[in-house]
């Protein structure tokens, strides 16, 4: 049976580390980076588990969220909906400091197809998927335009992806509470 878990947080409170931790016995997992560079930590921590374990994991980064390799794999990690956010604001509004509610609409429509089409995937070949991002509702509302603009999409994204998922967590300074 698939299941979809979302785990928000702050930045660098444990939630790539624990999403790892998650499926570190899991053969086949493929671990879905949108930047190219991972935590030192999180990549010590899955060789780790992979050579504990003896497991192979296919880790991807730069990763298009639609990559056809999904059907290959049984678990899944995407690391992460506030990394795909910018990425996408960079590719549909070059301009952000110009960006208007329309624009806005536009990139929050399409990192919500995208992210819902890849849980369909998931669902599909009947895997577990753990969905990393970073809570926007306990930062100070920032004074620049962009920051204002991401923090509007990222945090209207996160809620989308919350109820779509079957369980939801929240990381803070290293534990994790279920919420959901």
């Amino acid at each position: 049976m698939a299941n979809i878990i979302l785990i928000t947080g702050g930045a660098e409170c444990g939630k790539s580390r624990w999403a790892a931790t998650y499926f570190s016995s899991c053969n086949n997992v493929l671990y879905m980076r949108v930047q190219p560079e991972m935590n030192k930590e999180t990549a010590e921590r899955i060789r780790w588990n992979c050579e504990k374990n003896c497991v192979e994991w296919d880790i991807r980064t730069s990763f298009s969220i639609l990559d056809e390799g999904i059907k290959d794999h049984e678990y899944f990690i995407f690391d992460n909906i506030a990394s795909y956010t910018s990425k996408m604001m960079s590719e549909l509004c070059p301009d952000a400091e110009h960006m208007d509610d329309d624009m806005k609409h536009k990139i929050r429509k399409k990192i919500i197809d995208d992210i819902s089409e890849l849980i369909m995937k998931v669902k599909e070949a009947d895997g577990k998927m753990i969905v990393i991002t970073v809570e926007t509702g306990f930062s100070v509302i920032p004074e620049n335009k962009v920051q204002v603009a991401f923090r509007e999409i990222l945090g209207a994204v996160n809620q989308r992806i919350a109820n779509m998922c079957s369980d939801v967590y929240m990381s803070a300074s290293g534990i994790q509470f279920r919420i959901k």
